[in-house]
C-alpha cells in the first residue's frame, strides 16, 4: 500500500502542494484529475524522487521512503509526460542503457528487456532504431523503460496523450495486466473517459489540494445524489405514483408517458427498498436508475462547486 501524508511543496511564496494526503491500495489503478497547474506533476515528481518536498511522508509497506532516495527510486517507476528517447539507439540498446543506470547486470537486463518487449508488443522491433518508431510505439517503449527495474509502483504522467484510439486500447490492456500482477499504478490524464475505463478510484486536485478522492462509483453517487431517479414502468403509471408519494425520501414526481422522474434524497439502500416496494405492489418496472454523470461532467461539477465537496 502507498500512503502519502501532509505532503507540501512551495516555490517562494507560491504553494504548489499543500498538506496533500492520499492512500492507494496495492494493485490499484488510481487516477489523478485536475486542471493545468493543479499540482499533479509536482506531486508525481516528488513521489518519484525527482523533486524534494518541503515536508511530508511517503510510506510504502510501512516504511517511509521519501528521504531514502535510493529506496524510493527502486520502488517507483516514473514515466513523465515529456520523455526522452535516444534516436541513435536501437530498441534493445535503449532498454539496456536504462537498465545499466539501475545497476542491473547485463545478462539479467537482456532477459528482462525481452520479457518487457513482449509485454508491450515490440519484440519484432528489438533491433530497430528508436527514431523509426511511431509515437505509440515510443510510448510503449517508454513504459517498458519504466519497468526495467521491476518497480512495485508505476507513476505515469499523461501516458495516453497524443495516442490514437487503438494505441490507447493497447496501453489500457497492458496497464490492467500489470495491475493484475500486483503493481500499483497512478495515472494523470486530461482524457477523463480514459481514466474512467482504467481506474477504480480517482483523486481530484486543484491548487495543490485534494478536492475529492475515492472510488469513482461512490463519488459519482455523491455528486449525482441530487439528480432525479428515472423509473420506466410497463402498463399503468398511476399504480406507481401513490407508492412514490408515500415514500418519505421522495420530494417531487413528474410523469412523461411511461417514464417517472423522481427527486429522491435517500441513499442507495433506500433506492433499493423503493424498487422492492414497487415490485411487491405489482408495478412492472422496466428500468430504475438515477440520472448519471460521466467523469467529465463530474469533474466540471466539482470544479464549479470547489470546497463544497471537501
Amino acid at each position: 500500500m502507498l500512503k502519502i501524508e501532509n505532503l507540501s511543496k512551495s516555490y517562494g511564496n507560491f504553494k504548489a502542494v499543500e498538506n496533500f494526503n492520499l492512500t492507494v491500495k496495492e494493485g490499484e489503478i488510481y487516477g489523478f484529475v485536475g486542471p493545468n497547474g493543479a499540482g499533479k506533476t509536482t506531486i508525481m515528481k516528488i513521489m518519484s524522487g525527482l523533486l524534494p518536498a518541503d515536508s511530508g511522508i511517503i510510506t510504502v509497506a510501512d516504511e517511509n521512503i521519501l528521504h531514502n532516495i535510493k529506496k524510493l527510486k527502486q520502488t517507483i517507476g516514473y514515466m513523465p509526460d515529456f520523455f526522452g528517447v535516444y534516436d541513435n539507439l536501437t530498441v534493445i540498446e535503449y532498454l539496456l542503457f536504462y537498465s545499466s543506470a539501475y545497476g542491473i547486470p547485463e545478462d539479467v537486463a537482456l532477459n528482462r528487456a525481452s520479457e518487457l518487449l513482449e509485454l508491450v508488443d515490440l519484440k519484432d522491433k528489438i533491433n530497430e532504431y528508436v527514431d523509426g518508431l511511431s509515437r505509440g510505439m515510443k510510448q510503449r517503449l517508454c513504459l517498458a523503460r519504466t519497468l526495467v527495474h521491476n518497480p512495485d509502483i508505476l507513476i505515469l504522467d499523461e501516458p495516453a496523450s497524443g495516442l490514437d484510439p487503438l494505441t490507447r486500447h493497447q496501453l489500457r490492456y497492458i496497464l490492467k495486466h500489470l495491475s493484475g500482477q500486483g503493481k500499483t499504478i497512478i495515472i494523470s490524464s486530461h482524457i477523463l473517459t480514459e481514466l474512467a475505463e482504467m481506474c477504480s478510484s480517482i483523486c481530484i486536485i486543484d491548487k495543490g489540494n485534494v478536492i475529492m478522492s475515492g472510488n469513482i462509483e461512490e463519488i459519482l453517487f455523491q455528486v449525482d445524489s441530487s439528480n432525479p431517479l428515472i423509473i420506466n414502468v410497463y402498463g399503468e403509471v398511476n399504480k406507481a405514483v401513490p407508492i412514490l408519494r408515500s415514500n418519505k425520501y421522495v420530494r417531487t414526481i413528474s410523469v412523461d408517458n411511461n417514464n417517472i422522474m423522481v427527486t429522491f434524497i435517500g441513499r442507495k439502500e433506500d433506492e433499493a427498498n423503493l424498487l422492492k416496494e414497487l415490485i411487491l405492489n405489482d408495478v412492472l418496472v422496466v428500468s430504475f436508475k438515477r440520472e448519471q454523470s460521466n467523469l467529465e461532467s463530474l469533474f466540471l461539477k466539482i470544479m464549479e462547486k470547489g470546497s463544497e465537496f471537501e
